[in-house]
């Protein structure tokens, strides 16, 4: 009997050498406008203590109580991989004394986060996430950064008209408290109404209710209390700055008191950028601030707000709406053929002059031999620009012959000094 073929994890993929491209584009594309607000990367690990996300997420979460990948390592340590990034950016930030003296710190981090979900299009067990936390400003400015910020990013991918911020308060830790009882003191006559998740909600969680996407459940959301009838002054006064900001800024944006978030950790701004173009899996950034966290992690009261966006799903979302720029899955501008003798030898020393001279040209030299059909299909296939081709008399004669891979493309013969200043007229 064969051996059997070993398979990814559901729901745990492969990123192919064709896709890497789409990936390296939206990552770069986010990087510059983090680098242009003068944010930095932090790099954590993807295994943390599990009480680290018990303390910060909270037990009574979805992801603490069905979704963790939790094991005991050999010293009998109950292990996590991370589902979020935030909790592992504050221990980080507080072990390694980041916040300190009131310092103010932005920061960002890129990685894999994982979650035993049900694995469905835009949603994986292993999944990436590009996450942006900022540390020591209380202000409402630093909320409406983050919030701008990822509008130029928009802006930058293309995106921009199939996105909407959705805008809400959650007011601080008492307005939670009081509006919670108002809502179970509504909800619990309908309690048999409610979907199954939302049943058990209603005395663990019952704020999570609000963002139920059961129909009936919603319904009966209609006449329940309005979250912004408990805000307390402060909150109340944030808000209201924040959105003169992004109004000032032109930054649309709808008011959405339903939005509260998954995580148990926030408080006053909560934000989601949503889309209308990936069915159910709407969500493309989301996040808010959250002041407590630090605190209640061991460290001092800082205040904080941030955010994360879902890799996969804005790649999904580039795809959707067709805005992914022709030239990032061009991967070759020159490729070099070796047609017998010791050309094999010769191109790969031209190879190396052109890169050497030419850093941003990027050349690929055929090896393994082979006849010039099955070389000239391979230089076809390569995506490469043009293809140089290479003979015995070429090198005797310190020429190369050169033609664009398109079928209307002229053969041009070059002297071996003239090749780089040529590329770089003809590649820009």
């Amino acid at each position: 009997m064969a051996n059997k073929k070993i398979k990814a994890i559901r729901g745990m993929n492969d990123v192919l050498p064709s896709q890497t491209p789409v990936w390296q584009y939206l990552e770069n594309s986010v990087k510059a406008v983090l680098g242009g607000y003068g944010y930095q990367e932090i790099r954590m690990p993807i295994v943390e203590q599990t009480h680290l996300f018990k303390r910060s997420i909270g037990e009574v979460t979805d992801i603490v109580e069905k979704e963790m990948y939790t094991f005991e390592d050999r010293n009998g340590d109950s292990l996590t991989l991370r589902p979020e990034g935030t909790a592992s950016c504050v221990r980080a930030c507080e072990e390694h004394s980041l916040l300190s003296n009131n310092q103010s710190q932005r920061l960002w981090y890129l990685g894999p986060m994982f979650r035993h979900e049900r694995p469905q299009k835009g949603r994986y067990r292993q999944f990436f996430q590009i996450g942006v936390e900022t540390f020591g400003m209380a202000t409402p400015d630093i909320d409406a950064e983050t919030i701008l910020l990822t509008a130029r990013l928009w802006q930058k991918l293309g995106i921009q008209d199939a996105v909407e911020l959705q805008l809400n308060t959650i007011g601080s830790a008492q307005t939670r408290i009081d509006y919670k009882a108002a809502l179970v003191e509504y909800l619990t006559p309908f309690a048999d109404q409610l979907d199954e998740d939302s049943q058990r909600r209603l005395t663990t969680n019952p704020l999570r209710i609000l963002d139920s996407k059961d129909q009936n459940t919603q319904t009966l959301l209609n006449d329940a209390p309005e979250l912004h009838t408990y805000l307390d002054d402060e909150s109340r006064e944030h808000f209201a700055k924040l959105t003169r900001i992004l109004d000032a800024a032109g930054i649309e944006y709808k008011i959405n008191q339903r939005l509260v978030r998954g995580l148990d950790y926030y408080g006053k701004t909560v934000f989601e950028w949503v889309t209308d173009k990936l069915g159910s899996q709407g969500t493309v950034c989301a996040g808010g601030r959250y002041d407590g966290l630090v605190e209640q992690l061991g460290g001092k009261p800082t205040p904080a707000v941030g955010f994360a966006m879902g890799v996969e799903r804005l790649i999904l979302l580039l795809e959707t709406l067709g805005v992914i720029p022709a030239q990032v899955n061009t991967t070759l501008d020159v490729y070099i053929t070796a047609l017998g003798g010791d050309t094999d030898q010769a191109a790969l020393l031209l190879a190396d002059n052109i890169r050497q001279q030419q850093p941003q040209v990027r050349v690929q030299t055929h090896c393994g031999g082979g006849s010039y059909k099955s070389q000239m299909k391979k230089a076809q296939n390569s995506s490469a620009r043009f293809v140089i081709l290479l003979e015995d008399d070429d090198i005797q004669a310190k020429r190369v012959r050169i033609k664009p891979l398109t079928e209307d493309g002229e053969q041009v013969e070059l002297n071996n000094d003239e090749i780089s200043s040529w590329l770089a007229a003809q590649l820009g």
